[in-house]
This record gives C-alpha cells, sequence and structure tokens, in this order.
C-alpha cells in the first residue's frame, strides 16, 4: 500500500523550523481536508509550518489509488474521495488524528528528502508514543502504519498513515492512532487494502488514557522530529 502521494524527489536545502501545533478539536473531515489544500496552496517559503490536531465524526476516507471494493459496506458512513496516498480507511471519535503541514525543504541540510524517511519519522513518534504507555509497536514491512509487536492482538494495526507530498516539497494528511473507538466501522472495509486486517485501539490493549493527554503526547514526539 502507498501511504505518500508525491510528484517529486525533494531537495531540502534550508534549516527547519518548529511546527506550529494548532487544535482544531472535532471537526468534519471534508472541513479539514478543504483547509489543508488550502493553507498548501496559500502557504510561501517563509510559512511556518503547522500540525493540525484534529478528531473526526465517522468517515471512510480512499487514497488516490484506492479500490472501491475495499470498502464492504460503508452502512451510513460517509465515503470520501481525498488525494493522499493508500487505500481505505476509517476515522472516528476516539481516535488521534494528525495532519502534517510541513516544507520537507526545511528539514535536510543539503540533502535530499524522501517520502520513505519522511514516513519513517512519522512511524517512530507513534512506537514512541505508545512505548509511553507500555506498548510495544513495530512497523511491518511493505504495509505502513504501526502493528502491535505481540499477544493475543500480535500483528493487528493501532495506526494508519497516508500523506501528499507535492512537488513544492509541501505536505499535508498525515497519521491517525486509535485511542478508545467504536472499531466495528473497521470491520466494514479492508482496512488499507488487506482482507482480514484486525485493527485494535489502546484501550483494547488494556490502556485507558485519556485522548487529549494521547493526541498532545503524539504532537510532541512529531514537533521534536521535524524542528
Amino acid at each position: 500500500m502507498l501511504t505518500a502521494s508525491s510528484d517529486n524527489n525533494i531537495a531540502a536545502p534550508g534549516p527547519g523550523l518548529v511546527p506550529r501545533i494548532v487544535q482544531r478539536g472535532l471537526e468534519p473531515y471534508a472541513v479539514s481536508f478543504d483547509a489543508m489544500r488550502e493553507f498548501t496552496d496559500r502557504r510561501g517559503p517563509g510559512t511556518p509550518d503547522q500540525l493540525w490536531l484534529v478528531e473526526h465524526p465517522p468517515v471512510y476516507t480512499l487514497g488516490l489509488g484506492a479500490d472501491r471494493s475495499h470498502v464492504l459496506n460503508p452502512h451510513d458512513i460517509p465515503v470520501i474521495q481525498t488525494d493522499r496516498g493508500g487505500e481505505v480507511t476509517y476515522h472516528g471519535p476516539g481516535q488521534v488524528v494528525i495532519y502534517l503541514l510541513i516544507d520537507l525543504r526545511r528539514n535536510r541540510e543539503g540533502a535530499r528528502l524522501f517520502a520513505r524517511e519522511f514516513v519513517r519519522k512519522i512511524e517512530q513518534a507513534v512506537i514512541d508514543t505508545l512505548a509511553a504507555y507500555n506498548l510495544d509497536g513495530v512497523r511491518k514491512e511493505g504495509a505502513p502504519g504501526i502493528y502491535i509487536a505481540a499477544g493475543p492482538s500480535q500483528g493487528a494495526k493501532i495506526a494508519a498513515l497516508g500523506l501528499k507530498i507535492r512537488a513544492s516539497g509541501c505536505t499535508y494528511h498525515g497519521v491517525s492512532l486509535n485511542v478508545a473507538m467504536d472499531l466495528e466501522p473497521f470491520d466494514w472495509i479492508n482496512p488499507c487494502g488487506y482482507a482480514g486486517l484486525a485493527t485494535v485501539d489502546m484501550k483494547s490493549q488494556g490502556v485507558d488514557a485519556p485522548l487529549a493527554d494521547v493526541q498532545s503526547l503524539l504532537a510532541r514526539k512529531l514537533t521534536d522530529a521535524f524542528a
């Protein structure tokens, strides 16, 4: 599954800036999607990077290459086509969603930052956040995201990524981490295009953590990664 829709390889000539954290609260997905694109359209070389902290009402989103047959039965949940990479995923209450509006050219001095490295930094921030709650998250080769490392839920997905990287080097979309959700809507799709992929949240793994606390910690980890 592709997680990043990229227009080009990005040269990175300048130093980084600390991303600004923007708390957007509970917001319909379409509002966030339109706002991300508008922000990216308007930003210039000096525009500070931002991390948007959002929670969405129930929605399925499709990546550019998504096969709609992976939406098995949406019931009454809206399905929205996006311009990110990847397949179908679900967003809903009890899930931390952070959108990364980052200019990749600022984040490596004289080097070239590829989508894969960008994705790995996001994944590591999720792994570190889970570790703070004594949960062991791991990557899975060829299936971007974070998965439970061991125990009865070994191999189940707990976090998903989907990104857009423009030719300008500016990114949007981001990462979602399941904290305390109604997980049933994941059964109505093939998550990320994988039939039968189990999906869990932190609560089902024995962690009863306030959403705001997890949101804040993951935002700090991402800020550190992209400062």
